[in-house]
């Protein structure tokens, strides 16, 4: 639960300041430091970013009355209802966070095995 919302609160922040792939960063940081397993890293990034993702896209179809997110879902997805773009944001936004987890528990598994065949050797 920790590393979910540690990922949340910081993609939230750091959105405003760094472009949007640094939730990519935060969930592979997140990840690396706290996830035991692949599975649990990869949940927690893509919890983390798409509820995150919902929220914003939720928060500019409402400022907006829809026409922005009705627009963009007549261009990007050939519809006139902006609800499909409103589930496949999150959805896009989930997968590059949980992807990011996944690496970062990945790479942190690699350098702890690494670490402990060379103290075997020693």
């Amino acid at each position: 639960m920790l590393p979910f919302i540690v990922i949340a609160l910081l993609s939230a922040v750091l959105q405003f300041f760094l472009p949007w792939w640094s939730i990519a960063a935060v969930a592979f940081g997140v990840c690396f430091w706290r996830s035991q397993t692949g599975w649990r890293a990869f949940g927690n990034g893509f919890l983390g970013i798409a509820v995150i993702w919902f929220f914003y896209a939720l928060v500019i179809h409402l400022q907006t009355d829809g026409i922005l997110t009705a627009r963009m879902a007549g261009l990007l997805l050939k519809t006139h209802s902006s609800i499909p773009l409103l589930l496949l944001t999150p959805l896009i936004g989930g997968l590059v966070g949980g992807f990011a987890g996944l690496a970062g528990q990945q790479v942190r598994t690699v350098l702890a095995a690494n670490r402990s065949s060379t103290l075997k050797r020693v």
